[in-house]
């Protein structure tokens, strides 16, 4: 997927806060129709690059040949408020089909009713979606038992790094342990009096794709217990996370030294980012990045390897953090059968799922395209298949408060690694509260 989706976060607390005031009640829609009728069928999403929307024309021409009698008209660079507002509103201009570029809200389009429960849909078809679908990707599709949305295409994340910077230093592989990964980042921190000059890996959670979920994905956490209530405080791996972040930002020199570091890389997406002038011996990042440095041609080479785990996980070293595009039908669309014969050739037509995550260079969201001797065969696209196919990977768990519990996380990230947050057990504590706080509100 295009980067800016992991970075648009006022988009998704707007969204958020759309979802939580007055859509309980959507508007109601229809699966009588028949889906061999003629029909014209409005497919919003959210992907705006030509090369983007170039291969989603091609995929929506490749439908309407094999449905002479739907009609589909696509709107692109559409993003979650906007997506919102209009199937509160309902009528004639809401869209029948719907995507979305975070798997943040799925518990919110579920919940809420505005997005179709799929199951029928997909028991009428006799698709097992456990078959079907990997297990982590189903998963961020449904809330509390209902289907309302398929993956469309993935989001997997691993560790790109600057092979001359290791032969130079004298690492013969990627770091495979967390251990590994302080003392590789160490070796390869480049440091001029106080000031460091290259950081061996940047732990900062303010870094581009930095989000603090990501990495703490190589933990295996549980967010939420049995009961919904949020249990980071309680679990032992949200405090052996934040210790190991303060171990890698300690070896290199401090958080100050790698924040002052930080502040003059250029854009994410220019030749100026922290990776591509040297800067940063390895960073985390998803499988587009690839296709971005063959295209920029920096003047190092550079492979791609899973991210380390624990020292005490060390036999689940492979996983990463998942996400990816969501896409349901809309709850309010008079058309829902002839919606699900365009969703379900969309996410899980192999030869469509195939040549859409070639053309657009994302981790393909069926375990058949994943399989598929026709992906392309690039080595470094190839590890994000591996991760993405790995069982321990992990996804967010969806919430009722979409991705406020994230961005609660987020900020609380922020004070931890800059030493605001003097006691990190009390203020876990009142992470939990506060998440707990918002579900309510959400729920009420």
């Amino acid at each position: 997927m295009p980067p800016p989706r992991p970075r648009a976060w006022p988009t998704v607390l707007l969204a958020v806060g759309l979802l939580l005031t007055g859509c309980a009640n959507p508007s109601v829609g229809s699966a009588d129709d028949d889906p061999k009728a003629p029909v014209t069928l409005k497919f919003w999403h959210g992907w705006s690059e030509p090369s983007e929307v170039k291969a989603i024309d091609k995929s929506i021409e490749r439908f309407e040949k094999l449905h002479r009698n739907i009609d589909v008209v696509a709107t692109g660079n559409v993003n979650d408020a906007t997506v919102n507002q209009a199937l509160r509103a309902g009528g004639d201009k809401a869209p029948d089909v719907v995507s979305s570029f975070t798997t943040n809200n799925v518990g919110q389009y579920c919940d809420s009713g505005m997005w179709a429960d799929l199951d029928p849909f997909l028991k009428k078809s006799g698709l097992d979606k456990k078959k079907l679908f990997p297990n982590t990707l189903l998963e961020y599709t449904q809330y509390q038992g209902t289907q309302c949305a398929l993956p469309l295409l993935a989001d997997a994340f691993g560790l790109y790094y600057n092979k001359d910077a290791f032969a130079k230093a004298g690492i013969t592989r990627p770091p495979r342990t967390m251990s590994e990964f302080r003392k590789a980042a160490a070796k390869l921190t480049q440091r001029e009096g106080r000031h460091v000059k290259r950081a061996g890996y940047m732990p900062n959670f303010r870094l581009y794709q930095n989000s603090p979920d990501r990495m703490f994905a190589q933990w295996g956490p549980r967010y939420f217990d049995a009961h919904g209530k949020a249990q980071l405080a309680k679990e032992p791996r949200t405090r052996q996370f934040f210790r190991t972040m303060r171990q890698l930002t300690d070896a290199q020199g401090g958080y100050g030294a790698l924040e002052r570091l930080r502040q003059s890389f250029g854009d994410e997406m220019s030749k100026q980012s922290g990776f591509m002038t040297g800067k940063l011996a390895m960073h985390l990042d998803g499988e587009w990045r690839g296709l971005m440095l063959k295209e920029a041609k920096p003047d190092f080479d550079w492979g791609v390897a899973p991210l380390p785990v624990p020292d005490k996980q060390a036999d689940t070293y492979g996983r990463g953090f998942l996400t990816g595009t969501v896409a349901g039908i809309a709850h309010s669309s008079k058309h829902q059968n002839a919606a699900w014969e365009l969703l379900r050739f969309l996410t899980t037509d192999t030869d469509q799922v195939v040549s859409f995550a070639n053309a657009i260079h994302n981790v393909p969201s069926t375990n058949a395209a994943l399989n598929s001797p026709d992906l392309d065969a690039d080595p470094a696209f190839r590890t994000f298949l591996r991760i993405a196919k790995n069982p321990h990977s992990q996804a967010l768990p969806p919430s009722t408060t979409g991705g406020q519990y994230v961005t609660a996380l987020q900020d609380f990230a922020y004070s931890v690694e800059s030493g605001k947050e003097g006691d990190l057990d009390a203020g876990l504590r009142a992470l939990d509260r506060q998440i707990d706080a918002d579900t309510v509100q959400a729920e009420n």
